[in-house]
């Protein structure tokens, strides 16, 4: 079995997929490569995302036709439009709302390199506008019983003309719906996974708060402060013991320019225990406005 980094798409190109024909190469994930397709029917210009059978596992096929399922069900300005699952003879696919524009992780990235100490974090009002929308599209996916699993910069892309935030790859999200939650497989990123995601006990929607908590501090801040860790393991491990917060620092501790309202907003977010956390994300979101009402005036 080869893997998706020499997947070759040169035959791809001009492929034909229902009314939509294959442009060029976007991007590629850990399972996924997406394209740039012309949407003959509507002229319009979408992506897909196929996964060859090639690369075919149960759980890889499972988790493909999860992230389609799930992000279709929802119909959000924040969230990427799915329109259509199929299957061909090569591969799975999907097609969806093509977004040009870049991750969070990416502006993060570039925001590092500045010359200016200053400069080298994203500007306060752009972090919280950015947190507040995907907090919105959280809360709409949490009222349709929807958990996202894997929030973090990478799977947030922010719209070149708009820049408006927008919330991508749902492989791992959850459909609660009355389901048994499954725990046999450990899901997420380690640096924004919830203590309770790393023991593996009962999830719910206060694990998508914990990880856009964690986002927004690493937004706000030059480094997170986690403590010494050898390994993604050890990081892993320290989330499940240390029940006072992995955070070694406080973010006014790490960026002058913030009030301690936001480190109680960053603590709240990010507790070890789920019911010291927000228990919905408009609670986070009216605390967001209401620093930016009595000092961002």
């Amino acid at each position: 079995m080869t893997s998706i980094a020499k997947f070759k798409v040169d035959h791809l190109i001009g492929m034909r997929l229902g009314t939509s024909t294959i442009i060029k190469e976007l991007a590629r994930g850990g399972m996924a490569v997406v394209f740039i397709a012309y949407q003959r029917s509507l002229k319009r210009q979408i992506a897909v995302k196929i996964l060859p059978k090639s690369l075919l596992t149960q759980k890889t096929a499972d988790l493909f036709r999860q992230e389609a399922e799930s992000a279709a069900i929802l119909s959000h300005p924040n969230i990427i439009q799915i329109y259509e699952v199929g299957e061909i003879e090569e591969f799975l696919f999907f097609t969806m709302q093509l977004i040009q524009g870049l991750s969070i992780a990416y502006h993060l990235a570039m925001a590092k390199k500045n010359i200016l100490p200053s400069k080298r974090i994203l500007p306060l009002s752009t972090t919280i506008r950015i947190v507040t929308q995907v907090l919105d599209a959280l809360d709409y996916a949490h009222t349709q019983e929807i958990i996202h699993r894997d929030i973090k910069p990478a799977n947030i892309l922010i719209e070149k003309h708009t820049q408006r935030a927008m919330i991508t790859d749902f492989g791992i999200a959850k459909i609660l719906r009355g389901e048994d939650e499954k725990r046999s497989m450990l899901l997420g990123t380690p640096t924004y996974m919830a203590p309770e995601q790393v023991l593996n006990t009962k999830m719910d929607n206060r694990i998508d708060i914990y990880a856009a908590g964690t986002m927004l501090f690493q937004m706000l801040v030059p480094e997170l402060p986690f403590p010494k860790h050898k390994s993604k393991a050890d990081l892993l491990k320290q989330k499940a013991l240390n029940k006072k917060g992995i955070f070694q620092k406080k973010p006014s501790e790490l960026n002058p320019e913030l009030n301690q309202d936001m480190d109680m907003i960053v603590q709240k977010a990010t507790a070890f225990d789920p019911d010291q956390r927000y228990a919905i994300c408009r609670d986070f979101i009216n605390d967001l406005e209401e620093y930016q009402r009595k000092y961002m005036q």
